[in-house]
C-alpha cells in the first residue's frame, strides 16, 4: 500500500485489539477445489499458505488450542446456497459428494475437532459456530484460509460482530492475485481485525506474548 494510503488512515484507523486468553484456530476453506489445478478455483498462491496453515494447525495441537475446520457444502443444485451460489458459478465444485469439498491430505481434522459446514461466505452465518465458541469460552479467533477477499474478510468481520476477537494470520491466507489479497488485508487491519504475521501467530500460540 503506497503511503498517501497509510497517511490518509492515520489517525482515525489506527487502533488495536489484545489477543485474549482462550484462543481457537479456525481454517476456513482449505479444501481441494482451491489446491487442484485445472480446478476453477485453483491459484498456486493457495499452496504457499497451505503450507503455513500446516505449520499453524501443529503448533495449535501441540500446545492444546482448538482448531476448527470450515468446509462449503450445498444440496445438488444449490438449492441451499440462494443467491450466493447464483452470483459465482465456481460455487458448484462444493455440490456434495464433489471431491473438490475434501480436505487435502497434509490438513485432515482429527475425530476430536470440529468441523462447520456453510452455504455463504462468513463460517457465522447460518452455522453454530458462535454457540460453539461460546460454550468453550473461546475469546480469540486466529483466522486463515481462503480466500482472503472472500470467505475469511466475511469470517473475520463476523467474529467481530460477534464478540470474538479476530487475528488474521496473512501468511495462512489465500487469493487468486495478490491485489485484493493485499487490499482486503490492509482493510481488516484498519478497521475490523489484527493481521499478523505466521510468525507472530506461532509465538501466540505457543504463549510467547
Amino acid at each position: 500500500m503506497s503511503d498517501e494510503l497509510k497517511d490518509n488512515y492515520a489517525g482515525a484507523f489506527d487502533g488495536t485489539l489484545r489477543f485474549g486468553e482462550r484462543p481457537a484456530l479456525l481454517i476456513v476453506d482449505v479444501v481441494a477445489a482451491y489446491l487442484t489445478p485445472g480446478s476453477s478455483l485453483y491459484d498456486p498462491a493457495f499452496e504457499v499458505a497451505l503450507a503455513s496453515n500446516e505449520r499453524l494447525v501443529a503448533a495449535a495441537r501441540a500446545a492444546g488450542v482448538p482448531v476448527i475446520f470450515t468446509n462449503v457444502v450445498y444440496q445438488p443444485g444449490g438449492a441451499d446456497g440462494g443467491l450466493f451460489y447464483a452470483k459465482v458459478p465456481a460455487l458448484k465444485a462444493f455440490d456434495r459428494g464433489s471431491a473438490m469439498g475434501a480436505f487435502p491430505d497434509t490438513l485432515q481434522p482429527r475425530a476430536d475437532e470440529t468441523i462447520v459446514s456453510k452455504q455463504y461466505a462468513s463460517a457465522f452465518f447460518g452455522t453454530s459456530l458462535s454457540s460453539t465458541l461460546a460454550a468453550r469460552r473461546i475469546d480469540t479467533l486466529l483466522i486463515t484460509g481462503f480466500s482472503t477477499s472472500g470467505c475469511v474478510r466475511a469470517t473475520a468481520l463476523d467474529a467481530l460482530q460477534h464478540g470474538f476477537v479476530p487475528f488474521v494470520v496473512r501468511d495462512a491466507c489465500g487469493d487468486r492475485h495478490p491485489a485484493p489479497h493485499e487490499a482486503n488485508l490492509f482493510d481488516l487491519q484498519a478497521k475490523y481485525a489484527e493481521v499478523v504475521t505466521e510468525e507472530r501467530a506461532l509465538a501466540l500460540l505457543g504463549g510467547a506474548e
